[in-house]
């Protein structure tokens, strides 16, 4: 394609400066918290031989994603709260998009996984070391990755066909295929329906599956006992949360027609920035097991330290 573009340039999210600097300060620490508490429970997992089981092992491996999704786009959005004008290249915007849909491709296939898990857990207990092997685990998280890529990679051979002439302002915040589309020098009807078709039903669908899943474990659950009832629903729902806040935005962004909404910028900060940080907070003020291999960890840290 032919581009006279090399340098786009972002509206950004707020206009008045005062209010950038205030959200520089609050989204700054809203960062900070997710590196932190999606680290710490990454290295409480690998740490703790008591949270050896495969629920464990992808919810680590959900925490790293978490990170890297967020970090594709958090750090440049927060310096670019503190500038003038927010720039950036062409390629770095294309790499930008590439990233942001793998590893948030990756992490709703992840959730699928995690799903599954929960789902062989409940229906088939005396079964479940012996589905979800080791062998099975890797192969999952290894298909969440490829999926990611494949669906990413499809994505950006669309967008890099694209002629971008002028203009160059970007109505957003980061980099995405939608807004990018809106700056192309041809027409993006067809490119905007594959989209569509590659984002929101990825989003859709495993969503479906996701409701399908938790629809079959409450049926399972109903000859069980209420303390059985209890501990089952307990296990789930820290990642039915989960689900509802990255679902929701993304449900809404990409299952409709591209549009000017303001409200879309506001969405996108959810699940860009607040998602990422929730998710260790739901995970560890749910889970029993968590806090306590947290607490652990701590204690044994500040006993060497002594």
């Amino acid at each position: 394609s032919t581009n006279n573009v090399t340098d786009l340039i972002f509206t950004g999210l707020f206009q008045d400066p005062e209010v950038q600097r205030v959200c520089f300060v609050v989204f700054l620490l809203m960062c900070l918290s997710t590196v932190v508490g999606n680290g710490l429970i990454v290295l409480t997992v690998n740490v703790s031989e008591s949270l050896h089981s495969p629920m464990y092992f992808f919810l680590s491996y959900l925490s790293l994603v978490e990170i890297m999704y967020s970090s594709t786009v958090v750090p440049k959005f927060i310096t670019d709260l503190l500038a003038k004008i927010k720039t950036i290249s062409l390629e770095g915007c294309v790499t930008q998009i590439f990233f942001f849909h793998f590893f948030g491709v990756t992490e709703i296939l992840l959730l699928v996984v995690m799903a599954y898990d929960r789902y062989v857990a409940i229906c088939k207990p005396l079964y479940y070391m012996n589905i979800m092997s080791c062998q099975l685990c890797h192969v999952l998280v290894t298909g969440s990755w490829l999926g990611g890529f494949f669906h990413s990679i499809i994505q950006i051979l669309i967008t890099i066909q694209l002629p971008f002439c002028g203009p160059n302002v970007i109505d957003h915040y980061f980099c995405d295929l939608q807004p990018l589309f809106k700056l192309a020098c041809t027409d993006t009807s067809v490119e905007g329906v594959i989209v569509l078709a590659n984002s929101g039903l990825i989003a859709l669908c495993s969503f479906l599956i996701l409701v399908s899943s938790y629809i079959v474990i409450l049926f399972n659950l109903r000859n069980r006992s209420a303390e059985g009832r209890r501990k089952a629903l307990s296990t789930c729902a820290s990642h039915i949360t989960v689900v509802l806040l990255f679902f929701g935005p993304a449900i809404f962004l990409y299952m409709r027609p591209s549009s000017t909404f303001t409200e879309d910028k506001l969405v996108a900060v959810f699940y860009t920035v607040v998602t990422p940080m929730l998710n260790p907070i739901i995970y560890t003020l749910r889970n029993a097991e968590v806090k306590i291999a947290m607490r652990r960890l701590w204690g044994k840290k500040n006993s060497g330290m002594e």
